[in-house]
């Protein structure tokens, strides 16, 4: 029996080393091409078409495959996708990857700047985002290039998936991956047998990492904490980040 899973986000949380974990375990095919991600379960029209067009198309490479991965991370902050995913997959395993929300907006600002769309230096984009965010233009992507603290806000965004995917909804931290831990929980909880992650860091911005001052990062741990706590008490695990920690690890 060939099952699915689906990616959900959290965006420039290592989730493209992930699914090249996961892709590098036999028996699991990744959905081609992975660039631009096929964001499918964002569009009604396009959901019309149903499994069959889904598998033929983004999986037409996957032979006696046993796990089918799509990776979106637009997913995340679009809850609407969930059902458009039930209603097609039926029951799909879901994965959310979350990191150190302050390395994720360092990580997302950079993403933004290296394509163009960000004018802003670091700190001016971060201070203003504390304020206000802004504008984007919603023709052209499927979610905010400036939305680096709301995106960190995991809570908010982790309710409705929990709700409607209950058990069939997990959450990963991008620590447990890249030591290999949670690949090789995920694989012998989905009888898939015994996982070996090797992978290298994908999706790396070029360059050394900016570094914020001090007095940035605290306004910003302090920004985070209420939605860290309310994490927390989601998951019922604690956190693998907090201090001043500013890596750039996988992107």
């Amino acid at each position: 029996m060939t099952r699915h899973l689906v990616v959900v986000g959290a965006q420039r949380c290592g989730t493209t080393y992930l699914a090249d974990a996961l892709g590098a375990q036999p028996g699991v095919v990744l959905a081609t091409p992975r660039r631009p991600e096929p964001k499918v379960f964002l569009d009604d029209e396009v959901v019309a078409r149903g499994v069959e067009w889904y598998v033929e198309t983004w999986f037409p490479h996957r032979g006696a495959a046993r796990l089918l991965v799509e990776k979106s991370t637009s997913y995340l902050d679009h809850p609407a996708s969930g059902e458009r995913i039930e209603r097609v997959l039926g029951r799909p395993l879901v994965l959310a990857q979350l990191r150190d929300p302050v390395a994720r907006a360092i990580s997302h600002w950079r993403f933004s700047s290296e394509h163009g769309v960000e004018d802003r230096p670091l700190g001016s984009a971060l201070i203003d985002s504390l304020t206000e965010e802004r504008s984007w233009d919603r023709s052209r992507y499927s979610a905010s290039p400036f939305a680096y603290l709301s995106r960190g806000r995991y809570a908010e965004a982790l309710i409705p998936w929990m709700d409607r995917f209950g058990d069939r909804f997990r959450v990963l931290f991008l620590d447990e991956v890249v030591s290999g831990k949670a690949v090789e929980d995920l694989f012998a909880s989905l009888d898939l047998g015994k996982a070996r992650v090797e992978t290298e860091p994908t999706n790396v911005s070029p360059g050394p990492a900016p570094t914020l001052e001090a007095g940035l990062v605290a306004r910003l741990r302090e920004y985070f904490a209420p939605n860290d706590q309310a994490l927390i008490e989601l998951l019922g695990r604690p956190l693998p980040w907090g201090g001043d920690r500013q890596e750039e690890a996988h992107g």
